[in-house]
């Protein structure tokens, strides 16, 4: 179960990955550790899911197969499942708690060094052959044909647009070069210029054995880190409305996991004899609800309109209320239900 559910996320993430990498957002190599980066903040969620469905599918396969029938035969009511459906759900519970309390801010941290390394790299080191690339902050665009080692390029074309003058430089080849103090340049050898303003007569060509153009280095600035990246310490050394509802969401995953567990055991009943499969329906009814509702009161508790120490506490009291409301329905319309299929 755990493994349809990554491979469906994993799809997902790829597809939302390479359009960014097509459109110049993320950097051609940085698709593979983006996406094991957005795989770790999914995994907890996943696992809460999976454990969700997991005890589901195995409950009801017991009813259609009779197996209920006995367990009911014997004189144990529904009840009696807790005890063993929690100490399945423990270690996931606690997994889970590990993963969204500890795991998933340092992989939302490491996303963002990640993206500020990339964001300083110079202009050149982003080439690659067969294609244009548009400089960081600057109106220039760099085209190389191939390179023949690590610092010789061949045909490169070079355009400019500075106070409103083009300038396109073609040359048949280009070699790296660091000066003393660490400027990095691109010597370009044998080509030919063009500058001019576009509409106008106002051209010039310029044939050149050798021309140096320099290429700027920006060290991208470390921008102050999101909720989502700080530690679970950290947050509660600081608490404020954006840091209580970040905190309860961690929370507040494990929790989901524990209750959704209870939530799978009254709710498995299949009638073997109608063949029906509403409460699969009804099961991702419930969890779909009970997601978004931990999203829209996480926002809530963001913005102040839920104070910070409440949080998302109403959601999961409401879900508490519907498990004893379905262990209540279990165990005394048990026999309208049978009597209702046949």
């Amino acid at each position: 179960m755990v493994s349809v559910l990554v491979a469906i996320i994993v799809t997902e993430q790829m597809v939302v990955i390479l359009g960014q990498a097509a459109s110049g957002v993320v950097e051609p190599e940085a698709v593979t550790v983006f996406l094991g980066f957005a795989l770790l903040g999914y995994l907890p969620v996943v696992l809460a899911l999976a454990l969700f469905i997991s005890i589901l599918m195995t409950m009801s396969r017991g009813y259609r197969d009779s197996e209920m029938a006995v367990w009911f035969a014997s004189g144990l009511p529904i009840t009696a499942w807790i005890g063993p459906v929690m100490k399945f759900a423990m270690p996931i519970a606690l997994v889970t708690a590990l993963m969204s309390l500890f795991l998933t801010p340092w992989a939302n941290s490491q996303r963002a060094e990640y993206e500020r390394i990339l964001r300083s790299k110079d202009d050149l080191s982003r080439l690659s052959p067969g294609s244009f690339k548009e400089a960081r902050g600057d109106n220039r665009v760099f085209f190389i044909d191939n390179t023949s080692n690590d610092s010789d390029i061949n045909n490169v074309f070079v355009q400019d647009n500075r106070d409103g003058r083009f300038r396109v430089i073609a040359a048949e080849k280009g070699k790296t070069q660091i000066s003393a103090n660490g400027d990095k340049f691109i010597v370009l050898v044998n080509g030919r210029e063009y500058e001019g303003t576009p509409g106008t007569v106002d051209f010039r060509i310029v044939d050149f054995e050798r021309q140096k153009i320099r290429m700027d280095v920006k060290e991208a600035a470390s921008n102050e880190p999101s909720t989502r990246q700080l530690s679970t310490w950290a947050l509660i050394m600081n608490l404020n409305s954006e840091h209580w509802a970040e905190l309860h969401w961690r929370i507040a995953l494990p929790l989901a996991a524990l209750v959704l567990a209870l939530v799978a055991v009254p709710l498995s009943f299949v009638n073997p004899r109608s063949g029906s499969a509403w409460n699969l329906i009804l099961a991702m009814l419930i969890f779909a609800l009970y997601y978004n509702s931990l999203t829209v009161v996480e926002h809530l508790t963001k913005d102040g309109k839920v104070p910070g120490w409440l949080g998302l506490i109403p959601v999961h009291l409401v879900m508490a209320a519907t498990v004893f409301a379905l262990f209540f329905r279990q165990m005394f319309s048990f026999r309208w239900l049978i009597s209702a299929g046949k």
